[in-house]
């Protein structure tokens, strides 16, 4: 599909082999400039392995490969030139279950803009605030920040693990099933932080939820599995992208047959 306006990352056939095993196959797909971007799929398909190599997080992974190319603002991410903390500063991460640093709510939120050498009170007060503010968090907290960020609810401290991440000034955020182990109200809070607060950022999330895609996202791309026998009665599975539309025609009128049937629950 044709994608206009600008886009802030492309993905150009990209494959990620585990130990080598393919785990997911050729994906090209243009992430678009402050839109939002949902991965949709079956466990296995391979979405949250695409998110992760957007800020090179299976460099963690013993045995990872990525072939292919991933362009952020005409730079090759994985070029040898390119220091892969500098992408996540830029590519930030939320993860499915919050995990707050066991510091204060200040401290959390302080953390990464005091690695990057910011240290005058002033500059880090206004820094937290204005993170807070962006997670939606800070009426809730404003009077409490020496408070440990572990005591907040399930809700807050996924917030405050969005407030850390924009906190170091990131251009692109991504969500690994952020709202998994929230409950709805919960769940729409970020869902509303994310099409509110979050408007001037670029965002990739992951999500089993197909009415939170729905909801919350301008494009989805579906993800399915292949399957091959080998010899020896071994299959084989890995992970590629089927489809890739503006949300509203993807859930309206798919393309593929195949998406289709996932979105109608036919799959498997």
């Amino acid at each position: 599909m044709a994608i206009t306006g600008e886009t802030t990352i492309h993905l150009n056939n990209v494959s990620v082999y585990y130990s080598n095993k393919l785990a997911v196959k050729d994906v090209t797909l243009p992430i678009r400039k402050q839109k939002i971007t949902a991965f949709i799929g079956p466990s296995g398909c391979g979405k949250s392995t695409v998110l992760r190599c957007l800020n090179r997080m299976n460099d963690l992974v013993q045995g990872a490969r990525v072939d292919g190319e991933i362009i952020y603002r005409d730079q090759n991410l994985y070029a040898r030139n390119v220091d892969p903390v500098e992408v996540r500063r830029r590519i930030g991460m939320v993860f499915q279950k919050p995990n707050p640093f066991p510091k204060s709510i200040y401290d959390n939120v302080a953390y990464g803009p005091r690695l990057l050498g910011v240290t005058r009170k002033n500059q880090l007060d206004e820094i937290v605030e204005r993170s807070l503010r962006g997670a939606a968090l800070w009426d809730e907290v404003a009077g409490d920040l020496k408070k440990s960020g572990l005591a907040l609810s399930g809700g807050q401290q996924q917030r405050l693990c969005i407030a850390r991440s924009i906190a170091v000034e990131p251009d692109v955020i991504l969500m690994d099933e952020p709202c998994s182990a929230l409950d709805p109200i919960a769940t729409q809070r970020i869902e509303q932080l994310m099409r509110e607060e979050l408007k001037d950022y670029t965002i990739v999330i992951v999500t089993h939820n197909m009415q939170q895609a729905q909801r919350a996202s301008d494009y989805t791309a579906f993800y399915s599995i292949r399957k091959e026998a080998e010899s020896g009665g071994v299959e084989r599975r890995w992970g590629v992208l089927v489809e890739f539309a503006e949300t509203e025609k993807l859930f309206n009128s798919p393309e593929s047959g195949e998406t289709a049937d996932y979105i109608a629950g036919r799959f498997g």
